[in-house]
Order: C-alpha cells, then structure tokens, then sequence
C-alpha cells in the first residue's frame, strides 16, 4: 500500500495533490492543515474518503478507487491542548478509515493524525497518540492499523518508542527531516505507526508550498 501523508500548512499546498496522486501512484493520501471545503471529491484515481468538518485545521484521507472500498470512517477527538482552548476548537486530531482491499481480500485501517503543536508538552502528545490509537481499535481491533501525519514530536523520540512498543506499535521516521520553516530550526515531524505492517522506509517528497515535506511509504501486510 502506497501511502502518503501532507501537512498542507492551512491548505497552502493543496494544489498540489493532484499532481502528487498520479506522479506517486498513490493508494492512501492523508491530508492535515488542509480545508476541507475546497478538497475535490477526486483526484485522478483517488476518491475522497472523508474529512473532519469542525476543524479549523482540517484532516482528510483519499484512496485508490478501483482497489478499496471504503467500508467506515470515524473523526475522533482527543485530549486539548492550551493552544486549543485559546485559539480554536481543534481537538479532531484523527481521522480513520476502515478499508476492504479488493486485492488481497484484507480490512486494514488507515488514519491521519495531527497532533498538538509544540506549545503543548511532550506527555501530552504521548496521551493524544495513545487515544487516535485507541479509536483505531474502536474501528476494529485485530486488523492491520497504519497512522500517519504530523506528530510535533521533534525531541526525545527514544522514549516515545518505548511508548509505542509496550502498546504494540511500531514507529517509522523518515531519514531526512520533515519541517523546513525556518533556516535555524528543522526537525522530524511527520511519522509513521503501524501494527500488522512491515514498512521498510520512509521517503520524504521534495519541498512544496507548505513548510512541512510530504513523507512516502510502502506499507506490506505483516507475513
């Protein structure tokens, strides 16, 4: 499953989809920062699955046509940040989608996930990835789970991964950085956590509009 995950930077890439769809041959396409008002039903061989509505930093998902059927879809909100309470409402911070490979005859489930900007703390992070998992397992609990997107986690990834590993997932980084704003600060943002998946890589695309890159991966059903 060709997978990849783009924070649009308050929809400020967005018309560049169309073009990362067909270039990538993209099965799974998970958006943060994106509005969902001016996402198109398709681009090229993607449908759009669904999107958060109440968000003012939207997610959404797309998925290849002619392979998937899109079988449920769920917004989950998690715990907020101060940055939420002040500024907006923005506690839909994963969107999961169950999908039936018309392929290999599997469910999986695909998600994208936004978590809280650097102004919340590390441990609060941990706790909104803990629960965007546990809403995965809501959707269906023993099947192959993949989550992508923006998890403001640039420091201390040993212990987040210690984390994940008690609670059986697996956490997969790309091997260049992923936020570019700013010349004196980059970092490792956009991830990848997974059960019932192998994933050997994680590629990062060239620079866009947005000051993230979008992260590229292989994901194959565990043997």
């Amino acid at each position: 499953m060709k997978i990849v995950s783009y924070n649009l930077r308050k929809h400020a890439a967005g018309h560049e989809l169309a073009d990362i769809a067909a270039t990538y041959d993209v099965d799974a396409l998970c958006l943060q920062e994106c509005d969902s008002e001016m996402l198109p039903e398709r681009l090229h061989h993607l449908v759009l699955a669904d999107t958060t509505k109440t968000n003012r930093l939207g997610l959404a998902v797309y998925v290849r046509e002619d392979r998937y059927d899109i079988l449920d879809t769920k917004v989950f909100a998690v715990q907020k940040s101060v940055h939420d309470r002040v500024l907006a409402p923005a506690n839909e911070r994963l969107l999961a989608v169950r999908l039936h490979d018309r392929q290999t005859e599997e469910d999986v489930l695909v998600g994208s996930f936004h978590a809280a900007p650097l102004t919340a703390s590390n441990s609060l992070r941990r706790k909104q990835i803990a629960a965007a998992h546990a809403g995965m397992r809501s959707l269906a609990a023993d099947i192959p789970s993949v989550m992508v997107g923006d998890f403001n986690y640039p420091w201390f990834i040993r212990g987040l991964e210690r984390h994940l590993t008690t609670a059986g997932y697996a956490l997969s980084r790309s091997s260049e950085p992923t936020y570019l704003r700013y010349k004196f600060f980059t970092g490792y943002f956009d991830f990848v956590t997974s059960t019932g998946f192998e994933i050997q890589r994680v590629d990062v695309l060239p620079r866009g509009a947005s000051d993230h890159r979008a992260i590229s991966l292989d994901a194959e059903l565990a043997a």
